[in-house]
C-alpha cells in the first residue's frame, strides 16, 4: 500500500485533476492506494476571505465548517475523474476517514485514526480519496489542522495504515539546496535526513510542513517529495540520518521573510518577568522564534529581543505594550525590515568552523547580522530583508552547494 498526497497547485483546475487521476490510476493498477487531496488552488484563501467579509471576527468553529468544504470539493472531483479511467474510487471526508483531533479549531492535531472504513474500502478494491487538512472531535465537531495540514494527514494515514511509502506530490522535483527562484544553481537532493528536512521546514522551506516531517521521523516512514508535472522523476526521499552517508556539513540554505523583530527595553531583572512577557504573547496565540536577552552594565535591567511572524506583529505589539507598563519596562520597539537566513546540515555538529565562515562571508559582503540562533544542525542569522536573497546566494556559493558530494 502507498499513500499519495496532492497539494492545491496539483488540483488547481479540472485539467490538472485529470492529470492527477492518471498518476493515481497508474499506481492503483499495481498496488492499493490511498490519496490525500488538498483544496483546489487558492480555495482556502478564498473561503477565508469570504469569512472575513461576513464577520470582522469569524467564529472559529464556523470557520472550520467553512474551510473543510474546500477539500470536499476536490476529493469528489478526483474520485469522479478516476471513475472515468475505470478505477473504482470513493471520496471520504475527515469524519468518514475516522480522523479524530483535539478540540482546537483551525489548528487541531490528530490524536487517533480509526482505519476500519478505509481498510474495508481498500479490501473492496477502491482507491480511497481522502480529504486532507480536516478531522472531527470526539463530540463530532469539524476541525481543521492549520496550514500544511494535508501533508500531516498523509503522513498520519501512512503511519496508521502501515503504508510502504508516502509520496508528497507538489510542483517541484523535490527538495533543493535552496529555492531555485533565488539561486538558479540550486541542486536537487536525492535524499535528505528527517532531521535536516524538519529544520529546513521550520526555517522557511515551503516543500513540507514541519508537523508532517516530525510524524514521518517518529514512525520512520519513507517520504518522497515528487513532481505532479514530472511523475516519472524519483524526487527526494526522506530517511533517517543513520541510514545516510554524510558527505558534507551543509545540505541547504533557506530564507524566511515572514519575520518581524521586537525588543522590550530595560526589563527589570527579577524572577518571573520573562514568564509574564511570553505568557502574554501565548494568550494571544503568538509563537515566538529566536530569543536574545542582553544585559546592561548595572545588571538590574535587560533588553529582551525576539522574532515573530510578521503577520503576528500587531497582536504581539499590543500584548507587549500592555505587559511593559505592568512590569515597569521602558518600552517596546518593532522592526519589520528583517529576514531569517539559515543553513542546515546533519554534519554541522562536527564542523565548528562553519559558523565563522558564514559570519565572515556575510560581513565581508556588507550584510549586517542582527541576531543569531543555532541548534546542532542549524545556524540562523537575522539580516535586513533587502539583503536576504543576496545572503542566500552568497552562502550557497560559499559552501559549494551546487556541487554533489
Amino acid at each position: 500500500m502507498i499513500i499519495q498526497k496532492f497539494g492545491g497547485t496539483s488540483v488547481k483546475s479540472i485539467a490538472r485533476i485529470k492529470n492527477v487521476a492518471e498518476i493515481i490510476a497508474a499506481a492503483a493498477r499495481k498496488e492499493s492506494v490511498v490519496v490525500v487531496v488538498s483544496a483546489m488552488g487558492d480555495t482556502t484563501d478564498y473561503l477565508t476571505k469570504l469569512a472575513r467579509q461576513a464577520s470582522d471576527s469569524p467564529n472559529r468553529r464556523e470557520l472550520d465548517v467553512l474551510l473543510a468544504t474546500g477539500e470536499q470539493i476536490s476529493v469528489a472531483l478526483v474520485a469522479m475523474a478516476l471513475g472515468d479511467l475505470g478505477i473504482k474510487a470513493v471520496s471520504l471526508t475527515g469524519a468518514q476517514l475516522g480522523i479524530t483531533t483535539e478540540s482546537i479549531h483551525t489548528a487541531a492535531r490528530i490524536v487517533d485514526i480509526d482505519t476500519d472504513r478505509i481498510r474495508r474500502s481498500l479490501n473492496d478494491g477502491f482507491v480511497v480519496v481522502a480529504a486532507g487538512f480536516q478531522g472531527t472531535t470526539n463530540e463530532g465537531e469539524v476541525t481543521t489542522l492549520g496550514r500544511g495540514g494535508s501533508d500531516t494527514t498523509a503522513v498520519a494515514l501512512a503511519a496508521a495504515l502501515g503504508a510502504s511509502t508516502c509520496d508528497i506530490f507538489t510542483d517541484v522535483n523535490g527538495v533543493y539546496t535552496a529555492d531555485p527562484n533565488i539561486v538558479p544553481t540550486a541542486r536537487l537532493l536525492n535524499e535528505i535526513a528527517y532531521e535536516e528536512m524538519l529544520e529546513m521546514a521550520r526555517v522557511g522551506a515551503q516543500v513540507l510542513h514541519p508537523r508532517a516531517v516530525e510524524l514521518a521521523r517518529k514512525h520512520r516512514i519513507p517520504v518522497r517529495v515528487r513532481n505532479t508535472f514530472d511523475p516519472n522523476h524519483e524526487g527526494t526521499i526522506l530517511k533517517g540520518a543513520d541510514d545516510m552517508e554524510l558527505g558534507r556539513a551543509v545540505s541547504g540554505v533557506t530564507v524566511d521573510r515572514d519575520q518581524a523583530r521586537l525588543v522590550i527595553l530595560k526589563v527589570p531583572d527579577r524572577p518571573g518577568v520573562a514568564g509574564e512577557i511570553f505568557g502574554a504573547l501565548a494568550e494571544r496565540g503568538v509563537n515566538v522564534d529566536m530569543i536574545i536577552q542582553a544585559f546592561h552594565e548595572a545588571s538590574v535591567v535587560n533588553d529582551i529581543t525576539f522574532t515573530v511572524k510578521r503577520s503576528d506583529l500587531g497582536a504581539a505589539r499590543a500584548a507587549l505594550d500592555q505587559v511593559a507598563a505592568n512590569i515597569g519596562a521602558e518600552g517596546v520597539l518593532a522592526d519589520e525590515d528583517v529576514a531569517k537566513v539559515s543553513i542546515v546540515g546533519a554534519g554541522l555538529m562536527d564542523q565548528p568552523d562553519v559558523a565563522a565562515r558564514m559570519f565572515s562571508a556575510l560581513g565581508q559582503a556588507g550584510i549586517n547580522i542582527k541576531m543569531i540562533s543555532t541548534s546542532e544542525i542549524r545556524i540562523s542569522c537575522v539580516v535586513s530583508d533587502q539583503d536576504a536573497e543576496r545572503a542566500v546566494r552568497l552562502v550557497h556559493d560559499l559552501f559549494h552547494l551546487e556541487e554533489g558530494v
